[in-house]
């Protein structure tokens, strides 16, 4: 992230994305895959299976780090090995930001669902712990579902919408707020419609 002064002397803070350029891989129709849709390409990687090589040598593409799909109505104009880069957008879009959250293991249920804990001295010894569970009598008889319990936290598909394009250079686009993810995790940018 980073920040920057707009027009009228406001701070805003920008998160910065590089936005291509990513090849049109493969377009699917309804003929042939059910739905219409557009499989476009990013970034390189060392080394590719053979059956990725042979779908990635249509497009004339050597490698690719990340292929994601984009469902779209009118798919009539692209064709694999078409370039998508940062010059399909405008500044003032409004832009879909989808990623995977920073993934933290498993964790207690302090870091994440922010309970308070127990006494923190005379030796109580229950600091993080998760205390009682269940009912205190006999019905139900169970933890009911959906009690906040310790286990796996983050790495989850997240979707922020409304993201509005401040500034384009390059391939990079300075989008207003923050977006899903670590520092250079892959996110899937769309125009709002």
């Amino acid at each position: 992230m980073s920040q920057l002064f707009t027009e009228d002397g406001k701070l805003i803070a920008v998160t910065k994305v590089e936005a291509g350029p990513c090849p049109v891989v493969q377009v699917k129709n309804e003929e042939k895959d059910g739905y219409r849709a557009i499989q476009i390409a990013f970034g390189a990687k060392k080394h590719i299976t053979k059956p990725l090589a042979g779908h990635l040598k249509k497009a004339n593409l050597k490698s690719a780090k990340w292929l994601a799909e984009i469902r779209t109505k009118n798919i009539e104009k692209y064709k694999p090995g078409d370039i998508l880069d940062a010059k399909i957008f405008a500044v003032g879009d409004k832009i879909k930001v989808t990623g995977y959250t920073k993934g933290r293991g498993f964790t207690g249920g302090m870091k994440r669902w922010g309970w308070s804990g127990g006494p923190a001295s005379h030796g109580s010894m229950s600091h993080r712990r998760i205390g009682s569970a269940g009912h205190g009598h006999a019905d139900p008889g169970r933890i009911l579902k959906g009690k906040t319990m310790a286990g796996h936290y983050g790495n989850e598909r997240v979707t922020v919408k409304n993201l509005k394009v401040v500034k384009i250079e390059d391939n990079i686009i300075y989008l207003h707020g923050a977006v899903p993810g670590p520092r250079n995790g892959f996110l899937l940018l769309v125009k709002e419609e």
